[in-house]
């Protein structure tokens, strides 16, 4: 699984048309697009995917789509999240999931639970899913932060969960984590401007969302840090440290989306509550493209 996993996963975007709907050819194009610029392997229906505003048949479609464009040519994680273990298994059954290599399951939102209830809610998790798991710390998004003896909890008790996406953005938790972690466990980068250093300290990689947009030089760093040579995965880093920051500005997928309409790549459309890029971060986005 280290093999795997180990490397650049992007957070797959999800495309509309002017009308909402999902532009089918659009996943397809981005896909290749992706696989042919060296990335490591594909996770689709994640936050970057703006899943909670797709209905169940559309996620179902989207993750056939998917699985049929890679060919098995990398492994494909499918995201699947929910607030308590009765919704998981739910969704566990509506995929098809013979062709995926893994489940990303995000830590139960809303709820708020202790950290008692986090690590008995994977539990559940782990023995419904009948693929490896890799949890989902994103406390900015979901109300509750997993904390590092759970996380560590989790990997050494809960032998299906085989990783964690780690996106608090605590590089000290995050390190404890890595310091402690069994060695069959990954730890894998959730924020794409610390990747480097996380990589620096023992991390197998990152889901990138930026890397939708620069797959070729984001894997390439990613692949020269894990390889010792830090040096040149500092300059890539810092050529992409820009695009990064600003990509986050108006929050995800706003800003990948308008990186890649200025690339000619897709429309610009999201679903609501989500709605485009200000018009000066567009600006700045514009203005990184011109002088790359």
């Amino acid at each position: 699984m280290d093999k795997l996993f180990s490397g650049t996963g992007v957070a797959l975007i999800t495309p509309f048309k002017k009308d909402f709907s999902i532009d089918f050819d659009g996943i397809e194009m981005l896909v290749n697009r992706l696989i042919n610029n060296g990335i490591n392997y594909i996770v689709t229906l994640g936050t970057t995917a703006e899943t909670p505003s797709l209905s169940f048949s559309e996620r179902k479609k989207i993750v056939d789509t998917v699985v049929e464009t890679v060919r098995g040519r990398i492994p494909v994680v499918v995201g699947i999240g929910a607030n308590n273990p009765l919704a998981i298994n739910e969704q566990l059954h509506l995929f098809d999931l013979s062709k995926v290599s893994a489940i990303l399951s995000v830590t139960p939102y809303y709820n708020r639970p202790q950290q008692k209830g986090l690590a008995a809610y994977f539990k559940v998790v782990a023995e419904q899913s009948p693929l490896p798991v890799i949890i989902y710390n994103v406390p900015a998004r979901t109300g509750v932060n997993m904390e590092a003896a759970t996380s560590l909890h989790i990997a050494k008790e809960i032998p299906n969960v085989i990783g964690i996406k780690e996106a608090s953005g605590n590089m000290g938790q995050i390190m404890e984590i890595i310091r402690h972690k069994p060695k069959h466990f990954l730890v894998i980068s959730g924020d794409d401007a610390i990747t480097l250093p996380l990589i620096a300290c023992g991390a197998n990689g990152v889901i990138s969302v930026i890397a939708n947009a620069f797959p070729k030089d984001f894997s390439d760093m990613v692949r020269l840090a894990l390889a010792g040579n830090f040096d040149q995965a500092q300059k890539l880093h810092y050529q992409l440290l820009d695009y990064m920051t600003v990509c986050f500005r108006d929050g995800t997928p706003s800003g990948i989306k308008a990186f890649l309409q200025e690339q000619h790549l897709i429309d610009d459309y999201l679903r609501l509550p989500l709605v485009p890029v200000q018009d000066e971060t567009r600006r700045m986005i514009q203005q990184l493209l011109k002088t790359s």
